[in-house]
């Protein structure tokens, strides 16, 4: 029995010192080679990660093939991460990058990453087809009917909480367009809920 306390006293103080490690000392380790942080890491963002791309790709096979890839390349790159973003933005960047790369592929095209948020999906979405009696899953389905730019900047700054600062790094432009897309995505989202009957989420 004392066996068993010991365990699991042990067990809690190994999951306390996780928590309490920041993501930057995870990568510290991890750059020299730390398995166990590695793990820690992965654990820690694999599910914001995993939806990010989902957002962005809408096929969960490839969603979770593109996870894998994004924490093959933060243990292949850690000792890059200079410390100039959160680790999160960082991870997200890789995701989006590597999520933007697979749409070029799957679309057998070779065009700007720009081109690409302009492309239209009308194509339904798991989200969208959940039940829609409840006022979040309305949110999701008018979420998903964006334009890609705009479901992108709602992701990022109401789902992840980015900031402004953040999203426009994670994209890769200037944060004034990121708060010009923030304004059109609202208003357009504000549209869209009202004609669904939701006004309050709206204002």
């Amino acid at each position: 029995m004392s066996n068993v306390i010991a365990i699991n006293a042990a067990a809690k103080k190994n999951i306390a010192a996780a928590r309490a490690t920041s993501d930057e000392m995870l990568l510290a380790e991890i750059a020299k080679g730390g398995r166990h942080a590695m793990h820690v890491l992965y654990s820690r963002h694999n599910v914001r990660v995993y939806r990010f791309v989902l957002r962005i790709v809408r096929d969960t096979t490839m969603a979770e093939d593109l996870v894998s890839q994004v924490f093959l390349d933060v243990w292949r790159t850690a000792r890059q991460f200079q410390g100039r973003s959160q680790v999160s933005t960082w991870l997200l960047s890789i995701a989006r990058f590597k999520a933007l790369t697979a749409l070029r592929q799957r679309r057998h095209e070779d065009i700007e990453q720009e081109d690409v948020l302009e492309i239209a999906d009308d194509s339904d979405t798991p989200e969208a087809s959940l039940d829609r009696a409840t006022t979040s899953a309305i949110l999701r389905a008018c979420v998903a009917k964006l334009s890609p730019a705009h479901r992108e900047i709602i992701n990022l700054v109401y789902y992840h909480e980015k900031s402004v600062e953040e999203a426009g790094e994670i994209i890769g432009i200037p944060q004034s367009t990121v708060k010009t897309r923030m304004f059109y995505a609202r208003k357009q989202l504000a549209d869209l809920l009202k004609g669904a009957g939701v006004d309050r989420i709206a204002a």
